[in-house]
């Protein structure tokens, strides 16, 4: 089970790494489109485009990393006035139908995916890039995000907390 937990903590690990890369290129874009269209004047094509793919690609790849972290909003008034075993049983339960509805997500988005590689589906702007490259991050995001809630479930059924930096499991 500890080689499950570390793989997958990995896997939402780099999904913030590459969710902060996709944020500083956004960034970066959008710099260059005010000196572009201001400075010099001319017209900016792709930028627009690129810098929305690359904010969505942000929010759903960081989604793995925040819940490794337990960074999560939540309400916790419900919880405060339940037992230890009343939390347990409700964190089970809130996490398994975020399972449920992440799982939905990434297979819609494989689906999506799968058919925008197939039918060399393009987006209908000027700079028309194949749709393909913009739903990646969907179907990363989601898959690993899915893969998260379920080592919480795991561990929550076990009892037991991933301590991230000693990459181990610790009894609660």
């Amino acid at each position: 089970m500890n080689l499950l937990l570390r793989s997958v903590n990995w896997l939402s690990w780099a999904c913030g790494v590459l969710a902060v890369l996709c944020l500083g290129a956004a960034c970066a874009v959008v710099c260059e489109m005010v000196l572009i269209r201001y400075l010099i004047g001319a017209s900016t094509i792709w930028q627009t485009e690129f810098v929305t793919f690359s904010i969505v690609a942000t929010t759903v790849m960081g989604s793995p990393y925040v819940l490794l972290k337990g960074g999560h909003v939540n309400v916790d008034l419900i919880p405060h006035y339940l037992s230890p075993r009343g939390k347990h049983f409700l964190s089970i339960f809130s996490s398994t139908i975020a399972l449920a509805a992440c799982g939905i997500l990434a297979w819609s988005s494989w689906v999506y995916f799968h058919e925008a590689w197939t039918k060399n589906w393009t987006t209908e702007s000027i700079w028309a890039p194949p749709l393909w490259i913009p739903l990646l991050p969907l179907v990363v995001g989601f898959s690993v995000l899915t893969l998260q809630y379920l080592v919480n479930i795991l561990s929550f059924a076990a009892d037991r907390k991933f301590d991230t930096d000693t990459q181990s499991t610790v009894r609660k």
